[in-house]
């Protein structure tokens, strides 16, 4: 299982959050830690960039993935007209 990891950015945004949100997007990140590698219902990979994308309703996770350190590092989580920016 993969260890999941958040930037600075990522836990205040999470913190910020409602509490069922930040739940859910607790859990689908523990679930894709199990097997990151294995098709995910909302998750794509980014274009033009290194990483993921997990949607999560009308909020996006964007996460990198280091096989050599079995680590899901967790880069930025922000609504979906900012997420890119």
């Amino acid at each position: 299982m993969y260890q999941v990891l958040y930037t600075k950015q990522a836990k205040r945004a999470l913190l910020k959050l409602p509490h069922s949100v930040a739940q859910n997007i607790r859990e689908k990140l523990t679930t894709i830690a199990q097997e990151p590698y294995s098709r995910h219902h909302n998750v794509t990979k980014l274009q033009n960039r290194p990483g993921y994308r997990l949607r999560v309703g009308d909020w996006r996770v964007i996460y990198d993935v280091d096989n050599g350190k079995l680590i899901i590092l967790v880069l930025k989580i922000a609504s979906r007209g900012e997420v890119y920016r």
